[in-house]
């Protein structure tokens, strides 16, 4: 049966198509952030207020229509959308023989169905603020993943750096920096989404607060946002690339934003472009680290 369904999606399997199927699986994970942002900062985060049903009686808002039931909705059916990228991003994987993208695209496809069942979660607990962190920090991995496999699509996978290297070679600093790089940038999303769950644009009148002082966590996600800058400067110095240098531009722009948005209240379309710039930053910082591991890989 598989070798049937292979023959009727071998089209799929043509390093262009690949390839694209891809990059739509990285932008349409990036573009469910945005949506599930429009969503919270329209507060209509509990406009469907239970799941997997949309009202006690259906999954559709149907009678109860509003622009909040509406706007949530139609971020739930965004899922479709998603299942269909990953299952046509899984064939094509499947029809080029090769393991490594195999397996990927089956972690990017079981990813969909995880991030539904949190994103129930979120709204049956009332909007948790610590599950809705969690829920946003689950698509920024999401989306790493997807910078990966768009990766691996142009090239394959290599043995790990211990693997191949001699036990007295040790590892040049422009690797210790992309990884200590990527740390950082966890971080600092760790901590935006405290902030976040701190400040306003819960998602809903009514929905909570994590209760943490909203001035003292943007300071400390500030100083590490410092740390990061830093550190990809020193980065762009011992590894100039395209790769540093548009990690440094999506840095300095997030940091622009963050700013901006701090002194005058947070405004929700420069909320808006900060998530965008998470997810950038997300997935810059991955193709950093991929390509200074890999590239050491290849000439150890």
């Amino acid at each position: 049966m598989m070798t049937a369904v292979t023959e009727r999606t071998a089209g799929l399997g043509t390093p262009t198509c690949v390839r694209r199927l891809g990059l739509a699986t990285l932008v349409a994970n990036i573009g469910i952030v945005i949506t599930g942002g429009a969503v919270r900062l329209s507060g209509s985060g509990l406009g469907c207020p239970t799941w997997p049903r949309c009202t006690d009686e259906s999954f559709t808002p149907h009678g109860a229509l509003d622009l909040h039931s509406a706007i949530e909705f139609g971020n739930r059916t965004l899922t479709f959308v998603l299942i269909t990228i990953a299952l046509a991003t899984f064939l094509s994987a499947l029809n080029t023989g090769r393991a490594d993208l195999r397996k990927l695209a089956v972690l990017l496809g079981l990813s969909v169905p995880a991030q539904a069942l949190l994103g129930g979660v979120t709204v049956l607990t009332g909007l948790n603020p610590w599950v809705v962190a969690f829920h946003l920090l689950f698509s920024m991995g999401i989306i790493s993943l997807a910078v990966l496999y768009l990766h691996r699509t142009d090239h394959p996978a290599v043995p790990k750096v211990e693997e191949r290297a001699p036990a007295s070679v040790s590892k040049p600093r422009h690797l210790i920096l992309a990884w200590s790089t990527y740390a950082a940038a966890w971080v600092v999303l760790a901590l935006g989404t405290v902030v976040t769950g701190s400040g306003p644009h819960a998602g809903d009148a009514e929905a909570p607060r994590n209760g943490l002082d909203p001035l003292q966590l943007s300071q400390l996600h500030a100083d590490f946002v410092f740390l990061l800058v830093g550190l990809t400067v020193a980065l762009v110095i011992v590894h100039p690339s395209r790769a540093t240098w548009t990690l440094l531009a999506v840095e300095l722009g997030q940091g622009l934003i963050g700013f901006v948005q701090y002194v005058t209240d947070l405004p929700v379309v420069l909320v808006a472009f900060h998530l965008l710039g998470a997810s950038l930053v997300a997935a810059t910082v991955t193709w950093v680290v991929i390509e200074v591991r890999e590239g050491y890989a290849r000439r150890t």
